[in-house]
Order: C-alpha cells, then sequence, then structure tokens
C-alpha cells in the first residue's frame, strides 16, 4: 500500500487547468453521454478541486469570487449558446474563468 497523498498539496495545484478541465469536460461528458448529471458531476468535482487551492493560495473572498464566476460561466454558457453555438459558448466562459483563475491565483 503506498503512502503518497491521494491528492497533491492544495498550493502546489495550478487551477487555470482544472477549470478548464471542469468546464471542457463537463460539457463534453454531458454532450457523450447523453446524462447531464454526469457532466454536472465532473464541473463540480474540478471545481472542488480547484476551489480548495483558490481558499489555501487567496483566502475565502478570491475562492467566493472564483466560485461565482465559475458556476455563472457555467450558466451563462447556455443562452450564450443560442447565440454563438454550443463550442464557441463554452470555449469562451472556458477561456474568461480560466483566465481568472490564472490571474487571480496561479500567476506568481
Amino acid at each position: 500500500m503506498s503512502s503518497e497523498p491521494l491528492f497533491k498539496n492544495a498550493a502546489d495545484v495550478s487551477t487555470a487547468p482544472v477549470v478548464a478541465l471542469g468546464l471542457l469536460g463537463g460539457y463534453l461528458t454531458a454532450r457523450e453521454t447523453m446524462i447531464r448529471p454526469l457532466g454536472g458531476a465532473v464541473l463540480a468535482a474540478a471545481g472542488a478541486y480547484a476551489g480548495r487551492t483558490w481558499l489555501a493560495k487567496r483566502g475565502a473572498a478570491t475562492t467566493a469570487g472564483l466560485s461565482a464566476a465559475y458556476l455563472l460561466g457555467f450558466g451563462l454558457s447556455h443562452p450564450l449558446a443560442k447565440k454563438i453555438g454550443a463550442w464557441p459558448s463554452v470555449l469562451a466562459v472556458t477561456a474568461a474563468t480560466a483566465g481568472a483563475s490564472y490571474l487571480l491565483v496561479d500567476r506568481d
């Protein structure tokens, strides 16, 4: 049995790729499996994993703001998809949210 931890130390995680994985992966999972809750589970798991790093590195206020941006991006992608299409919408909100995570937390 390994004594290595299951997850990386929160302070060592780059959150922008995790955010991108959550938004893109959640959409793709829901689309390809036709099981929307499964896509939501991917979104939630990535959000929780990123959130623990946001909290460890920048505190509760930044975590609340980035969590809101993550969820708002997910929510806004739906009406935006009606205007510009599903993939462009998901890519746009992913770029904005991952970019915010990079600028506020990952960039040193």
